[in-house]
C-alpha cells in the first residue's frame, strides 16, 4: 500500500531539479518517472515501461494531438511571415501612415502591437520591436524601455485573451478533474489573473506618461547607440494582417460552431488547429501569388519554423504526461487534505502565486510551472470550496511573474533580441516593475481570498 505522503515526491523532485539544473524538460521527465516508480512499487523495469506508456498515452488524446500540431504549425507561420517579408511590409505600412510623430506615440506603438497580436508571443515581440527600434532611437528613448514594453504586453496578453496556443494548452491541463465546464473555468481566470492585468496597465502607464523609474531612468540617457535591425524585402502589408485576422476570426467561429452557438463550450484545441491551418494556407497563397519565396526557401522556412517549436512542444508533451501521472497518484487530492480547517484560506492564493513565481524564475518557463502546479491547485480548490478559477489564476499569475523576472526566461531573451537591447540591461531595468506588480498581485489575492 503506497504511503500517501510519497505522492508528494514527484512534484518536489521535479521542482528541485528544475531549480538546480534550470531545465524544465529534465524536471518534468524526472517527475513522470518518479510517479510511475511509485505506481509500480519501485520495480525499475515496470517503471520504465510505465513512463514510456504514460508519455505515449499523451498521443492517444485527439485534443492533445490537435494542440501539439497547432503549436508546431504556429512556428511555421511565424517563420514564413518573417522570410516572406510580410512582417517588414506591415512595419513599412505603419511608417507610411505617419501615425508616430511624438515620444508618446513612439512608446505607445509597441505597446499597442503587443496587446493586438496575441496569437503568438514571439511574433508579437518581433513585430513590435522591428516596427519601433528606429522610432525609439529617433525620439531618444532607450531600447531598455522598448524591451520592457514588449515583454510586459506580449505574454500577459497571451494568457488573458487565450485565443491561441496558451488557451489550448491550459485547457489540456484542466482536463480530467470532472469539472463541469473546463472552458468556463479557464475564462474565469481572466478576472483573477492580477499580475497579467497589472503588467499590461503598468506598460500603458509607462508608455503614455513617459515616466520611468529605477535603473530604467538611467538607461534613458544613452539610447540610440544600437545597430539597426537586419531588413528584409517587404511584402504588401495584407500578407501579414489578413492571415492574422483570419486566425482570430476562424478561432471564434469554430468555437461557436463546435459549442453549438456557445463559444464557452466549444472545442478550443480543434478551433485553434483549424484556424492556424486556414491562416497558413492563406499565407501560402499570398506567397505563391506574389512570388515572395522560391519553393526551396518556402520548404526550408516551413521546416525551420516547425523545428523552432520542438523544444516548446517537448515541454508540452511532458507537461501533459506529468499532469496525468500526478493525477493518477492523487497528489493534488493529498495536498488539499493536508490543509486544516484552521488554515487561513485568504493565504492560499498568495502562497500558490509565490511558489509558482519561484519555480518560473528558477526554470525560465511559465508553461512548465503551469504543468507542475495546476494539478495541485485544482484539487485544493475543489476541497476548500474556493473558486477553481481563482487558484488556477494564482498559478498563471505566478508563472508570468517569475517568467518576467527570470534572466533565463525565453520571453526576456526574445524581448531583448527584438528590441536590440542588451539582455542583462533588460532584466535589470524591468525587475523593479516586475516586483512592484508582484506586490500588488499578492495584495489583490489576499483581498479576494478574504471575501471568500
Amino acid at each position: 500500500m503506497l504511503d500517501n505522503s510519497l505522492t508528494l515526491l514527484p512534484p518536489i523532485i521535479a521542482i528541485i531539479i528544475a531549480i538546480w539544473r534550470k531545465n524544465a524538460l529534465l524536471a518534468l521527465f524526472s517527475g513522470v518517472f518518479i510517479s510511475y516508480l511509485l505506481v509500480h512499487q519501485f520495480a525499475p523495469v515496470d517503471s520504465v515501461v510505465g513512463t514510456a506508456s504514460g508519455i505515449a498515452e499523451v498521443f492517444m488524446s485527439t485534443g492533445n494531438i490537435q494542440i501539439i500540431v497547432f503549436s508546431l504549425l504556429i512556428g511555421a507561420l511565424v517563420e514564413l511571415m518573417n522570410r516572406s517579408g510580410a512582417v517588414q511590409g506591415f512595419i513599412d505600412n505603419l511608417a507610411s501612415l505617419s501615425l508616430v510623430k511624438t515620444r508618446r506615440q513612439a512608446s505607445l506603438l509597441p505597446t499597442i502591437v503587443g496587446t493586438s497580436i496575441f496569437t503568438d508571443t514571439n511574433l508579437s515581440m518581433f513585430t513590435g520591436g522591428m516596427a519601433s527600434q528606429k522610432l525609439f532611437d529617433q525620439h531618444g528613448i532607450s531600447r531598455a524601455k522598448l524591451a520592457y514594453l514588449l515583454d510586459s504586453t506580449c505574454s500577459p496578453i497571451s494568457v488573458l485573451f487565450l485565443i491561441n496556443g496558451w488557451g489550448a494548452y491550459l485547457l489540456g491541463l484542466l482536463g480530467g478533474y470532472n469539472l463541469e465546464d473546463p472552458l468556463s473555468v479557464l475564462l474565469g481566470t481572466l478576472a483573477y489573473n492580477f499580475y497579467a492585468i497589472i503588467a499590461v496597465l503598468l506598460a500603458y502607464y509607462t508608455a503614455y506618461s513617459g515616466k520611468v523609474y529605477g535603473p530604467m531612468a538611467r538607461s534613458e540617457t544613452y539610447s540610440g547607440t544600437h545597430k539597426d535591425a537586419v531588413t528584409i524585402k517587404p511584402a504588401k502589408a495584407r500578407v501579414m494582417w489578413l492571415p492574422m485576422l483570419s486566425l482570430m476570426v476562424i478561432t471564434f467561429l469554430m468555437l461557436w460552431i463546435t459549442g453549438d452557438g456557445d463559444i464557452r463550450r466549444g472545442s478550443g484545441s480543434l478551433s485553434v488547429l483549424v484556424a492556424v491551418i486556414s491562416s497558413l494556407t492563406l499565407l501560402l497563397i499570398f506567397i505563391g501569388g506574389y512570388k515572395l519565396l522560391s519553393f526551396n526557401d518556402l520548404k526550408s522556412g516551413f521546416v525551420k519554423g516547425i523545428m523552432n517549436m520542438v523544444p516548446a512542444v517537448s515541454i508540452l508533451i511532458l507537461s501533459f504526461a506529468f499532469g496525468d501521472a500526478v493525477k493518477a497518484l492523487g497528489t493534488g487530492v493529498y495536498v488539499s487534505q493536508l490543509i486544516s480547517p484552521e488554515f487561513p484560506l485568504l493565504l492560499l492564493a498568495p502562497l500558490i502565486f509565490i511558489v509558482a513565481g519561484i519555480m518560473a524564475f528558477s526554470t525560465g518557463t511559465s508553461w512548465g510551472t503551469f504543468a507542475l502546479l495546476i494539478p495541485i491547485a485544482v484539487p485544493i480548490a475543489l476541497t476548500t470550496g474556493l473558486p477553481v478559477s481563482f487558484l488556477v489564476a494564482a498559478v498563471l499569475s505566478g508563472g508570468i511573474f517569475g517568467d518576467h523576472a527570470s534572466p533565463i526566461s525565453d520571453s526576456t531573451v526574445v524581448a531583448s533580441i527584438a528590441s536590440g537591447c542588451d539582455h542583462i540591461e533588460h532584466v535589470k531595468t524591468q525587475l523593479p516593475y516586475t516586483l512592484f506588480g508582484g506586490a500588488l498581485t499578492i495584495i489583490g489575492f489576499i483581498i479576494v481570498g478574504a471575501l471568500h
